[in-house]
């Protein structure tokens, strides 16, 4: 015991020794003796706290190279649209409350408000961000949060502007509570896994409010997607969860809630499609399972355009779409069952919540629209009523098993809690 207590009591002392050397400084603007972060930054020592007073700094290209806390008190840093502003460097970086403005554009650097490379522990916290190219770009960083910031673009088209939040190569990164817009892609990860997207927002942004390429076992929880070129497009990704999400608003030529493209053993579970072109556009994916979601008054609810195989929809709520589906291809190895269909016109004698008689969710004029759009003014009328009934009786652009057999009568209520 005497042994045990002896080695805490080393312990304790080597901390509080190691601590007791981190300082606090101040910086303010109208002290000649600390009147810059920079400043601060070169003469700061490992684990010191720099506080940045209430003001305007016209720097740019502040490299930090050691454990740093840094904190606003309603600072802003002015980067003069002449570069970079932080440049993170080493591990257990925290940047807190600024406001930054003016980042540089580049056409060969991809310039940004904060940069973190080859970190760890760090932190980006409750920072605003505006006239940027980039905001917050990471690379080759693991096990640090990006948390609360606000970043506002007045981005045109995707050829001038940069994304949000880009990950490049990183792991295990919580990106939570950010709300982003008008950036080329809100948020953009690229060969990053494990990574926890929770509880943002992002809307009115040029391409995909969030974008994965070839990332791997990422969370996307809580979060909402809206009027964006595309909600979401997750491409070459596999083992991705995306649950409780709001997708709404995507309109366009080639805008949808959801993109998948090359994604493998996914789930996309308990999330709200409303109001998109299509809700999602899926191609050459498989073994995704798409449970407990609510697709309400899409354009297209489900584009299926090929090469999917072993896919589960089942126990959704089909509202009010346009079409429920469009499915490219003879051959379906998915499985439709078990949703709620408003537009079913089967019975239920038996009382026990189940249609008895299977649904067929294609019409044979969604195929017509997807190639003449202009076909649309149709939607309603005899002809096309017709054309979809002789497509049930007798299939003959669609595979004759694509049905629903356990139609549910009545709308689905989805357990939130899960």
């Amino acid at each position: 015991m005497r042994k045990l207590f002896a080695f805490y009591s080393i312990v304790f002392f080597i901390f509080l020794g190691s601590n007791s050397w981190a300082k606090r400084i101040i910086v303010n603007a109208s002290n000649s003796s600390i009147s810059s972060v920079k400043h601060a930054i070169e003469i700061a020592q490992s684990n010191d706290t720099i506080l940045v007073k209430s003001g305007v700094y016209q720097e740019s290209d502040l490299i930090i190279t050691k454990p740093l806390t840094i904190i606003s008190e309603n600072a802003t840093i002015d980067g003069q649209n002449k570069g970079e502003i932080f440049i993170v460097k080493a591990d257990s970086v925290t940047i807190k409350n600024f406001t930054i403005i003016n980042v540089g554009t580049s056409y060969i650097k991809d310039f940004a408000a904060i940069r973190v490379r080859d970190s760890k522990a760090f932190n980006i916290e409750n920072n605003t961000i505006k006239e940027l190219f980039f905001g917050i770009y990471l690379e080759k960083s693991k096990n640090g949060r990006v948390v609360n910031n606000k970043i506002y673009g007045k981005a045109k088209n995707e050829f001038n502007s940069g994304n949000g939040i880009q990950l490049w190569y990183c792991n295990q990164i919580l990106i939570q509570g950010n709300y982003v817009e008008k950036v080329r892609d809100g948020i953009y990860l690229e060969f990053s896994n494990y990574c926890t997207i929770d509880n943002n927002t992002s809307k009115d942004n040029v391409r995909y409010g969030l974008h994965f390429m070839f990332s791997n076992n990422d969370t996307v929880t809580n979060s909402r997607y809206i009027n964006n070129g595309a909600g979401v497009a997750i491409m070459f990704s596999k083992f991705m969860q995306m649950r409780h999400n709001v997708f709404s608003d995507n309109w366009g030529s080639a805008a949808y809630g959801v993109l998948l493209k090359e994604v493998n053993d996914t789930q996309i579970y308990a999330n709200t499609f409303s109001n998109n072109t299509t809700a999602i556009n899926i191609e050459g994916s498989n073994r995704v399972t798409y449970t407990h979601n609510d697709f309400i008054s899409n354009g297209w609810a489900i584009n299926s355009r090929g090469a999917n195989y072993h896919n589960k929809v089942n126990y959704n709520n089909f509202l009010n779409n346009s079409f429920d589906l469009l499915y490219h291809g003879q051959l379906n190895q998915n499985s439709f069952d078990s949703n709620y269909w408003s537009n079913y016109t089967g019975y239920d004698l038996d009382k026990d919540g189940i249609g008895d008689i299977s649904h067929r969710p294609i019409k044979l004029f969604s195929y017509v629209v997807n190639n003449t759009p202009e076909a649309i003014i149709f939607l309603r009328s005899l002809f096309v009523d017709i054309i979809d009934f002789s497509e049930k009786v007798s299939p003959v652009f669609t595979p004759d098993n694509l049905v629903d057999h356990k139609p549910q009568i009545k709308k689905i209520n989805h357990d939130k809690n899960n």
